[in-house]
């Protein structure tokens, strides 16, 4: 239950206050190194005006006024067309694809040390001034949520060091020079060396997570009960991904085979990987095509579902905004059809085939068949008639250096990790709920 806006502002205050003052510490740390360590005068002065900045926005959001905090606010205009964006499916999955292709296309900018900091320093001012919101506020500090938001900045600095690096190495290959890790490879003993390093990583993480569990308190809900569950019922973050993949597929598909064939290419990548390349050290044009197809597989189709998952799904699983209030009552009226409806129903006007009702069960199993050929066909096309296509054109080097058999593993291995994109926006756009759809023994594809 909401409390009023007032007394939510003073509740946050405090924290939202100290929010600003610990970026602009950040800053103020930066403008000491950019101003002694590099000697760039006008970074320093830069980053000396961005700490200036949260340190006004300090003041403000401590006050917990409701008038002063409505200045460092988001206007409600904004909010709504934040929230009509973002609790649109489509346009969450475009727009999170077309971020990340524009990132990699222009990494070079992106990796630019000033324009990274700039970038953190945007994220975290849009997610001060939208922790005024009351909604967004109780999404991002629920204490089962904190280790996402969190993780959503580590995974940014990550990805920067790593791309930063392997545009480096880039860089040095065109130069005729080794990679940055070639200079750095003086071996060192496991003791005391690695151990002491360890410990100390060891007592530094212990320390973290006991500060963490004093200052948020643990998520315990009341004894499980099967008379009250709770809406929306969620899975722990790192099966959001897996719980979203159940909106689109059977249990059985989403549950079973598409996490086991996760596995099974990771253990395949040793025997299909015949680029031998960018061992040891960050790269990105010597194995440009590992990086996007780890890239997208594990950023796009699995990352973005956990934030969609966490931040987004709310109350009977319906997609909201951030900003907008998670009502239990929200109706989407959808009508979801299968293919074999699509084409019996709507294509030719006609009624599914149905076998008799004294039929023995080869010839129900012959009607069921014949019901479903449409999406058996398309099924049996896309995973047979593909790979052969894929290897006369596009992937052509690829089956010449890999042989028949690697190469049909990684074929296969691509049109798994495409089946479910694709079948997320069959869902979208027509509410096609199943391409092959046998209830009858519990095949749904």
């Amino acid at each position: 239950m909401h409390v009023s806006y007032s007394v939510f502002l003073s509740n946050i205050a405090g924290f939202l206050g100290s929010y600003y003052l610990v970026i602009a510490m950040m800053n103020g740390i930066a403008t000491v190194y950019c101003w002694k360590r590099l000697g760039r005068v006008g970074l320093a002065v830069l980053w000396m005006a961005v700490a200036g900045l949260f340190v006004v926005l300090s003041p403000l959001a401590y006050s917990g006024n409701p008038s002063l905090v409505s200045v460092i606010s988001l206007p409600v205009g904004v909010r709504a067309l934040i929230d009509q964006w973002l609790a649109n499916a489509v346009v969450y999955a475009v727009g999170t694809t077309a971020f990340l292709t524009t990132v990699f296309i222009f990494r070079r900018f992106f990796c630019h040390p000033v324009v990274a900091w700039l970038g953190l320093n945007s994220a975290l001012l849009f997610m001060g001034i939208s922790m005024t919101d009351q909604q967004f506020a109780a999404i991002v500090t629920k204490p089962d949520n904190v280790p996402i938001v969190a993780m959503v900045f580590l995974l940014g600095f990550f990805n920067w060091v790593a791309m930063s690096r392997a545009i480096k190495n880039d860089d040095r290959k065109e130069q005729g020079l080794g990679p940055l890790e070639k200079e750095d490879d003086e071996k060192i003993l496991v003791w005391p060396d690695l151990v002491y390093t360890e410990m100390i990583c060891m007592v530094v993480l212990t320390a973290i997570l006991i500060l963490w569990g004093i200052g948020l308190r643990a998520p315990l809900e009341e004894p499980a009960s099967s008379v009250k569950t709770p809406n929306p019922s969620k899975a722990p973050w790192y099966f959001l991904g897996l719980q979203e993949m159940l909106v689109y597929f059977d249990p059985w598909m989403a549950g079973v085979v598409l996490p086991s064939l996760v596995v099974f290419g990771l253990m395949a990548i040793p025997y299909i990987d015949f680029n031998k390349s960018g061992n040891g050290y960050y790269t990105i044009n010597e194995r440009k095509f590992s990086y996007l197809i780890f890239q997208f597989g594990f950023l796009e189709l699995w990352v973005t579902l956990i934030v969609l998952g966490t931040f987004l799904r709310g109350p009977n699983w319906n997609l909201f905004g951030p900003y907008e209030v998670w009502d239990a009552h929200k109706v989407v009226v959808l009508n979801n059809v299968d293919l074999s409806q699509y084409f019996w129903n709507v294509g030719l006007g006609r009624a599914l085939p149905k076998a008799p009702p004294d039929a023995e069960t080869i010839t129900k199993l012959g009607w069921i068949i014949y019901r479903e050929l449409p999406g058996i066909l398309l099924t049996a096309g896309y995973f047979i008639v593909l790979p052969p296509v894929m290897a006369l054109t596009v992937f052509r080097k690829f089956f010449l250096r890999m042989g028949f058999i690697r190469f049909m593993v990684l074929s296969n291995l691509l049109l798994f990790m495409g089946l479910l994109p694709m079948k997320m926006v069959l869902r979208w756009t027509f509410n096609l709920k199943y391409i092959i759809s046998i209830p009858e023994y519990l095949l749904n594809l």
